[in-house]
């Protein structure tokens, strides 16, 4: 059976069980109650639902009812318990159904046997719903003061079983709630509660030592009691003891206590102090984070918050970096590479550095919130280690192993799987952006992120962000939720991403181009409008810092920005209004009724009763000293009017426990109506919708129906001139008829001439086969003649290859014949230049020659003779 049939039986069988309480109706109301805790009820509530909140506001009226069967009760505060599976729900129940009253209401009427099994069932639950810390208890609640009555006076008893449970809801009133704590110690029995509590301090359950001093510092930390407990005698026994809790405690919920006690205790600066101070404190940190080691989600994430508390404090911050920094570097590169590999995570359990960074990425259900602290811490570590000026070598090979553990968390962004996956992605974007930025602050470490940081990453992750961002709403009037909106996450990823990519525009390639091209898309501008609207400090900055980059730019939808943030402004400004007048509307409303003045005396009189037992006790002591004989008379007048007193007492309390009863029946028809008057503004909201959609067809109806009329009138105009036409037609038919017999005629004749053409187109098909078997002879001499051209081909490029062979060598040759011919331009330039020196020496010769002939012309012949011989 599915869970809306069950669902729907359940709701008749309350329905027939609040009207007839018959057994037999109980019986059946039993087995409906049983058969949807053996369901799978995760997210019933968050469900929105109507079937299961009509559902669980019966069974919470049920269980509130004095006159309900005790093992039904117990049935549906099982089931109850069951739904309260998350944070989520535990609010759901609290808020919307009252349920922590009507548990109170429950415990307060079992008050006498505070050992049943119902009494017991109730506190568990209770505890369940005020663990998250995130529930407000008003001081109006009804029952709580009872309650806590209740849970003073059984945490004194001498029963175990009944210890431990008020002990563990006592704890959760007492952290946060100050009215609480201020009832607590107005309450005349507050000093044997501190005694016991003291006492409790020496058992022998790890349990109830954590409960014990989880009050003990709520009630006592500010005041001389607390002093006591929390001074520098004692401090270090208390921090021994909690950090061997937290280790070696009995389960999960011991370690979530201890965990939210030390967590508390440093929000006291003196205890913190104190702790800087303890020398067994890194020993301590490191058995704390040996839990790491264990694949349980809880006890990680409660391991994971104590270490960001203690990151809060600066002197403990350096000493936790120690310890988490302490391998040394070889072993970090070599694990980080087996790690990043796949290898076997055991081997990470040498050191608490790489049992942290596990949780990055861990494969288990439930682990994204362990994941995101893993980052926190991170970045509250590596900004105190970076933050100085000499970054030790074992935090630049730390960093350089968990890179490219980031850069795979930063993949895996599918819009497809809707916006819960979205969501998750979005927020574990913005703490790794968060914290590669961090990485950039320093030179050694932000030269790594460069080197694994790329530009079409970003792009790609800004790209999808700015889909996220807009998928879900217009461009310029997007509604600005709270931190938790899921266009709020989109929006803070994505100015992430921009703001990474503007640290390392100048060191990675393609990354400025990039950077300034996401800056100029036009969906930029709804993110952009969120942050320079949030009432964060950090977004605001972040936004002027992008707009200031963006500005400049050419393609900047300015103007697109502006109208976006003045609608958002004017949307603020027009919740606050809302909520103004909600507000009046509730001050308007009047409150439900009750007896104010036999409230107002009954207050009275028990002041009167107070100060009438003083004045007889006065009375008495006078009567000891002054032995005065009309004392016993001024006796009987007190005692008949005391007595008159408490039965007006009594029959005032009466009346308190029935009006509370109706009041606590009005708080769930309340919250049932604030449920049906939600759907109902819903459902109107539709009607509304369909109706206004019905007036728009209407009018386009009414304008089509117009429209028709003037069709029908242009209608009756084209008919008659069809009656003419038709006439005309009538004329041209008897024409026709004539033209019918030439038509005949010519027909016959053109007959004939058809089967001329039809004989002459037989005698075409014959020759068209012919044709037929000469083509198909022609085809196989043309496959035949293209094997031919593929032997050319091939052919063809052997030659072409061997030309280019060829003219390779030709290039050389020609190469070769370019520097003769240089060679022998410069030769015959020296050719001339020689043949000139020649020809001057032949000149030079022929004028000494004519100077010898002439100088031997006048000489002997003889002599001439040999003149001439010599030369």
């Amino acid at each position: 059976m599915d869970l809306t049939t069950c669902l729907k039986s359940l709701l008749l069988a309350i329905q027939q069980y609040r009207g007839n309480r018959t057994t037999e109706n109980a019986a059946q109301l039993q087995k409906q109650v049983e058969e949807v805790s053996g369901l799978k009820c995760d997210q019933l509530l968050s469900s929105g639902q109507v079937l299961p909140s009509e559902c669980v506001s019966g069974l919470v009226e049920l269980a509130g009812s004095p006159n309900t069967n005790p093992t039904l009760t117990s049935s549906i505060i099982s089931l109850l318990a069951q739904l309260a599976s998350d944070d989520d729900s535990c609010e759901v129940l609290h808020s919307s159904y009252n349920l922590t009253s009507t548990l109170a209401s429950v415990v307060h009427c079992h008050s006498a046997t505070p050992g049943e099994p119902v009494v017991l069932q109730c506190l568990q639950v209770l505890q369940k719903l005020t663990l998250t810390y995130n529930t407000c208890i008003f001081q109006s609640t009804n029952y709580v003061h009872e309650l806590v009555a209740f849970l003073m006076t059984n945490i004194q008893s001498h029963n175990d079983d009944i210890i431990i449970p008020c002990l563990g809801l006592m704890a959760n009133l007492c952290r946060g709630n100050h009215w609480v704590q201020m009832h607590i110690k107005s309450r005349d029995n507050v000093k044997p509660f501190y005694r016991t509590l003291i006492n409790f301090l020496a058992h022998n359950s790890l349990t109830v030592v954590v409960f014990t001093l989880s009050i003990l510092s709520s009630l006592t930390l500010n005041e001389k009691v607390g002093e006591k407990l929390f001074d520098a005698k004692n401090i270090h026994q208390t921090f021994q003891l909690v950090f061997n809790i937290i280790v070696n405690g009995d389960g999960t919920l011991t370690r979530k206590y201890s965990v939210d006690l030390l967590v508390d205790l440093l929000k006291n600066p003196k205890i913190a102090d104190f702790l800087t101070r303890y020398q067994h404190f890194s020993a301590c940190v490191s058995q704390v984070l040996g839990l790491l080691q264990s694949k349980d989600p809880d006890s990680a994430a409660k391991v994971l918050e104590l270490l960001l508390a203690m990151c809060s404090v600066s002197g403990l911050r350096s000493l936790l970096c120690d310890v988490v920094f302490k391998p040394a570097a070889a072993k970090l590169s070599a694990a980080g590479r087996r790690l990043g590999a796949g290898a076997d995570a055991a081997r990470g359990k040498e050191d608490s550095a790489l049992a942290l960074v596990q949780w990055l990425s861990s494969p288990v259900e439930g682990a994204e919130s362990c994941s995101l602290q893993a980052l926190s811490l991170l970045h509250e570590l590596l900004k105190g280690t970076l933050g100085t000026d000499d970054v030790p070598e074992r935090v630049v090979s730390f960093v350089e192993m968990l890179l490219p553990v980031l850069m795979e968390l930063l993949k895996g962004l599918e819009p497809s799987k809707g916006d819960a996956h979205l969501r998750k992605h979005c927020l574990r974007i913005t703490h790794v952006t968060s914290l590669l930025l961090i990485l950039c602050n320093g030179d050694s470490t932000r030269s790594i992120v460069s080197r694994q940081v790329s530009a079409q990453l970003c792009l790609s992750q800004a790209e999808s962000l700015l889909c996220c961002c807009c998928s879900n709403s217009p461009l310029t009037c997007v509604p600005p939720g709270s931190d938790n909106d899921f266009s709020q996450v989109c929006a803070e990823a994505l100015l992430k991403t921009l703001e990474l990519m503007s640290k390392l525009r100048q060191q990675v390639k393609n990354m400025e181009t990039s950077f300034y091209r996401i800056l100029q898309d036009q969906r930029i501008v709804t993110p952009l409008s969120l942050s320079l609207t949030s009432h964060n400090r950090e977004r605001v900055q972040t936004g002027l810092s992008l707009l200031f980059e963006a500005t400049p730019l050419p393609d900047f939808p300015s103007l697109v920005l502006g109208e976006s943030i003045a609608a958002n402004n004017s949307y603020r400004l027009r919740e606050a209004e809302l909520s103004v007048k909600r507000v009046a509307v509730v001050q308007e409303v009047p409150p439900p009724r009750t007896n104010t003045s036999q409230l107002d005396s009954s207050t009275s009189s028990s002041r009167g009763v107070h100060s009438l037992v003083e004045r007889i006790q006065n009375g008495l002591e006078l009567q000891e000293q002054v032995k005065d004989s009309h004392v016993s008379e001024i006796i009987d007048v007190y005692a008949q009017k005391l007595s008159a007193f408490a039965a007006q007492e009594r029959r005032l309390q009466d009346l308190l426990e029935a009006k509370a009863a109706a009041l606590s029946q009005s708080d769930r028809l309340i919250a049932q109506f604030r449920v049906q008057r939600a759907q109902a503004e819903a459902e109107a909201h539709k009607l509304g919708s369909l109706l206004k959609e019905a007036e728009r067809r209407r009018e386009d109806l009414r304008v089509e129906l117009s429209g028709q009329a003037l069709e029908v009138e242009r209608s009756k105009v084209e008919m008659e001139e069809l009656l003419q036409h038709n006439a005309r037609l009538q004329q041209d038919s008897e024409e026709h008829q004539s033209l019918k017999g030439s038509y005949n005629t010519l027909l016959n004749r053109m007959t004939l001439e058809l089967e001329e053409k039809e004989e002459e187109i037989r005698s075409l098909q014959s020759d068209l086969q012919q044709k037929n078997s000469d083509i198909t002879g022609l085809r196989g001499e043309l496959h035949a003649e293209e094997q031919k051209g593929k032997e050319k081909d091939r052919e063809r490029s052997e030659l072409e290859e061997t030309v280019d062979v060829l003219r390779k060598e030709l290039n050389r040759t020609e190469q070769a014949r370019k520097d003769a011919s240089i060679k022998a331009s410069s030769l015959e330039l020296q050719k001339s230049q020689l043949e000139t020196k020649l020809k001057q020496r032949e000149d030079e010769l022929s004028k000494h020659s004519s100077m010898i002939a002439m100088i031997h012309s006048l000489s002997s012949g003889k002599m001439k003779s040999d003149v001439n011989l010599s030369l």
